[in-house]
């Protein structure tokens, strides 16, 4: 790169050498050739040099000592490009990418046609989703690498991602005319066809994508995606003949592919249900061995033809003994009448096997093998749980168990039945007995963890996942290395049940940094995918970049971390040295003296943590540097320790709320407690025109789910105790956006008829009664009186949830004070209905927190 400030042909030879051991990650011989120009006296704050002395310092970890050199070298050459683009790099290398932009802009002042500076700056603008300067960057690239195919697919894709399909396609088209003259047809060749196809489609333009497909069919390798766009173009055009021989032909070739069976249905244009069954049993003569004809058509048969059909493949399954039976088929349990046919089969097929060794006494041939019972067994268990029917599920999963104690399936399914009966000490009892009979079964073991979990038992939990995990480093440490995220969910909700809120913030805190580096990652691909020409794949992982926080994953641990800084703003933790100085003053000095040396004890064990974080800390730094070593640039920052004292005794806990709620409010807006929790937050800072918008965006989500109702409440209290102080043009939004949802605006009379119309639902009896009960705490009798009898089926929704959530709430005060009597009462009527549930069992009778306990059985002789 020519200089700014040119050095002579000596030093000159020796910056080259600095470049060159950069480029090839040798820092210290880089450091050796950078200082033999800075010891010259002439050249001691040449600009240049410093500048990559410090990039080179950089890549060493030492980023202090990094930033001193490259400022040094900028204050003393602002004219020079490559200092600005090594400032720029050192920005990028901090993820701080908006002020490497602008690193980049100033570098490209001096020297506006550098490729690498633009080639950087491409890189950055795609990552932040600079369409615009993406695109224009790209133009200059294609301006002064016109041969390069890289910078014709990288300004043909900045006009796709901006929608503008028409330019896309015209400088696609250009490329492609170039590459036929050279006659150049290869798989990368083929995808670029496949992606221009791709863009076609996405222009609406379904005529002219068909007729380029066709077109270019020579010159696409990958024949079956060239097949399905064919046939799915053929379906969306109505071209119903042509799409249903290309759907033929697919099913030929794979015939265990459901899509394409029922893309063929579409293309036959059937609607009818016997015709679709007719439509299955063809295909399941043609290919006798494929699942799909033989399960699919369960979906649409009804009756005596539906129980044939199902019993032919019922009893198949359990002859061999396939385990995922029950999920296989539990799609049909959304009809009642298949479920009651289902049940009246199983149910046959235990009588008669009992009898006679055979799914009916009526069969014909030999015997069904001893097996078939015990999976008969196994799907009854399954069955009865899905039903909540947990006694008979118990009565069932024993009885196979009394069959045969080594199958590890029904350990696994019995802890199931204890968890959905809400036991989950006994749950997790079962899954360690199926982890003691197969110790080297990672999936038994995870799945042991989570309960151990779901019943509060963290160290137990880490120790069972340290059978697994990385040996010299803590569990906790490696599995969040390796961002096992369903590990660390279950970990903060653990830490949130035992109210250690501090350490359930850090689980959350982990988990959005986990996502966070996902979006980091996504930097690696962006010349990757380009150079590879694996252009469909490029554009879908920048989609799901885009909304990669709507996932499931974060959406749980940011809904974690909401509640406990809601919890905490409601409950501030109250400063432990304060409260223990109040109480000392009257404390008798024995109790003085024992007080003192238990906070001797605690002061030294915490030392002891600190201790032990610490030396893991170094490890962890250590391991960091030696990574760095072999890296172009240092990994990201070091980021800040979390510390869960700290976290959990933060001054502004509704501002962090906000922090994980913004990306759910874009991103899972059709999730409704995305915006019930918005509400709560809102609520709390007495933000009335965000707290309707939550409750609006609710309604449009869910209009009949009970706590909107309870939000409207509050709502409507907000409003009416600050009507007077709100503004004029505040006061007419509020009026025009609440005619639709609001019949009338006195809280009392809105209420009322909220319960009036949900007469049958307990879930709306209780948010109606918190409302009754905080609108007039008079009327406590008639609030209790709607939610304390669950005896007499008034109500069509009751479960353990909801029950759970009562008891909660009768003894939280928020259906006020309650005597014990009453509570009493309510908790006997929940235990005859759910005797298993740990929630309603008295305190003497919850089991204390068991040992790891391993069950050895005997290998059966048979």
């Amino acid at each position: 790169m020519p200089s700014s400030n040119p050095l002579p042909p000596k030093e000159n030879a020796l910056f080259k050498r600095i470049l060159k051991s950069y480029e090839h990650k040798q820092y210290k011989n880089g450091l050796k050739f950078a200082k033999q120009i800075l010891t010259n006296a002439k050249f001691q704050e040449h600009g240049e040099t410093l500048a990559m002395k410090g990039l080179t310092l950089n890549c060493l970890g030492r980023k202090e000592e990094a930033y001193e050199h490259v400022r040094r070298g900028l204050r003393n050459d602002l004219k020079s490009h490559v200092c600005w683009h090594v400032y720029g790099l050192l920005q990028r290398s901090d993820k701080k990418y908006d002020e490497a932009i602008k690193c980049y802009r100033n570098a490209l002042k001096w020297e506006k046609d550098n490729i690498q500076i633009l080639r950087d700056l491409s890189l950055l603008q795609i990552q932040m989703r600079d369409l615009e300067g993406y695109r224009d960057t790209r133009y200059q690239l294609l301006m002064l690498r016109p041969i390069q195919r890289a910078s014709w697919i990288g300004y043909a894709m900045s006009f796709h991602l901006l929608e503008d399909f028409k330019n896309a396609l015209s400088i696609l088209d250009t490329f492609l005319d170039q590459q036929q003259r050279l006659n150049i047809i290869d798989y990368e060749h083929s995808e670029l066809v496949l992606y221009q196809n791709q863009v076609i489609q996405e222009s609406g333009d379904l005529k002219q994508a068909l007729k380029h497909l066709e077109k270019m069919s020579d010159q696409i390798v990958d024949r079956l995606t060239f097949k399905e766009n064919l046939g799915n173009l053929h379906l969306r055009l109505e071209n119903w003949n042509k799409a249903a021989d290309i759907y033929e032909e697919l099913i030929q070739r794979n015939p265990e592919n459901t899509i394409y069976y029922k893309k063929l249905i579409e293309a036959k244009r059937l609607t009818k249900e016997a015709d679709i069954v007719d439509f299955y049993m063809k295909y399941n003569e043609k290919f006798p061995r494929a699942m799909p004809p033989k399960r699919l058509p369960l979906n649409y048969a009804t009756g005596e033809q539906f129980r044939i059909l199902l019993d032919k493949y019922m009893r198949k399954a359990l002859s061999k003994g396939v385990p995922p039976l029950f999920v296989d088929l539990r799609s049909l349990y959304k009809d009642p009448k298949k479920i009651q046919l289902i049940e009246e089969l199983v149910l046959s097929y235990i009588e008669s096997l009992k009898k006679v060794s055979k799914y009916c006494e009526t069969d014909v041939g030999p015997k069904e093998p001893a097996s078939a019972i015990l999976w008969v067994y196994y799907y009854l268990a399954q069955h009865y749980d899905y039903l909540k029917q947990f006694e008979k599920a118990l009565e069932y999963i024993e009885t196979a168990i009394e069959h045969t104690p080594t199958l590890i399936e029904l350990f696994v399914t019995k802890g199931r039945i204890f968890k959905h009966a809400g036991n989950p000490i006994e749950a997790y009892q079962c899954l360690d007995e199926a982890q003691a009979m197969d110790t080297a079964d990672r999936y038994i073991n995870s799945k042991c963890a989570k309960y151990m979990l779901r019943a509060n038992l963290i160290k137990e939990a880490e120790d069972t996942c340290a059978k697994f995990t990385r040996e010299g480093v803590s569990a906790m440490e490696n599995l969040n290395e390796m961002q096992c995220m369903w590990f660390q969910t279950e970990c903060a909700l653990a830490y949130q049940r035992l109210g250690k809120f501090g350490d359930a913030l850090k689980k959350c805190h982990e988990i959005d940094r986990h996502f966070s580096e996902i979006i980091e990652d996504q930097f690696d691909f962006h010349t990757y995918c380009m150079r590879k020409m694996t252009l469909r794949s490029y554009v879908g992982l920048l989609r799901l970049e885009d909304v990669l926080r709507g996932h499931p994953f974060y959406f749980k641990a940011a809904k974690c971390a909401i509640e406990v800084y809601l919890h905490l703003f409601d409950s501030p933790l109250k400063d432990e040295n304060a409260e223990q100085e109040l109480n000392t003053e009257n404390l008798a000095p024995s109790e003085l003296k024992k007080l003192k040396n238990k906070q001797r004890k605690a002061k030294k064990k915490a030392e002891q943590e600190n201790a032990q974080a610490r030396e893991a800390q170094v490890k962890r730094d250590q391991h960091h540097k030696s990574r760095q070593q072999g890296d172009v640039e240092a990994d990201a920052p070091q980021l800040d320790e979390l510390i869960p004292d700290k976290l959990a005794r933060v001054d502004d806990p509704l501002e962090q709320a906000i922090k994980f709620l913004e990306p759910l409010q874009s991103l899972a807006r059709d999730r409704m407690e995305t915006h019930l929790m918005a509400f709560e937050v809102y609520y709390r800072k007495r933000k009335i025109l965000l707290m309707l918008q939550s409750i609006k965006r609710a309604h449009q989500v869910e209009p009949s789910h009970p706590k909107l109702h309870s939000c409207l409440i509050r709502f409507l209290q907000v409003f009416n105790e600050n009507q007077r102080n709100f503004d004029p043009a505040v006061l007419e939004v509020i009026t025009s956006e609440t005619k639709s949802l609001l019949s009338t605006k006195d809280a009392k009379k809105l209420n009322k008829e909220f319960l009036d119309s949900r007469k049958g639902s307990l879930k709306a009896a209780l948010e109606g009664a918190i409302a009754t009960y905080q609108l007039d705490n008079k009327l406590q009798k008639e609030a209790l009186g709607l939610v304390m009898d669950i005896d007499h089926n008034k109500y069509t929704d009751v479960d353990i949830e909801i029950c759970t959530e009562i008891y909660k709430n009768l003894r939280n005060g928020k259906l006020g004070a309650c005597a014990q009597s009453q509570l009493d009462a309510f908790v006997a009527q929940c235990r005859k209905r759910y005797p298993h549930a740990e929630a309603f069992q008295p305190p003497q009778e919850i089991k204390a927190q068991p040992q790891t306990n391993h069950v050895t059985t005997e290998q059966d002789s048979n």
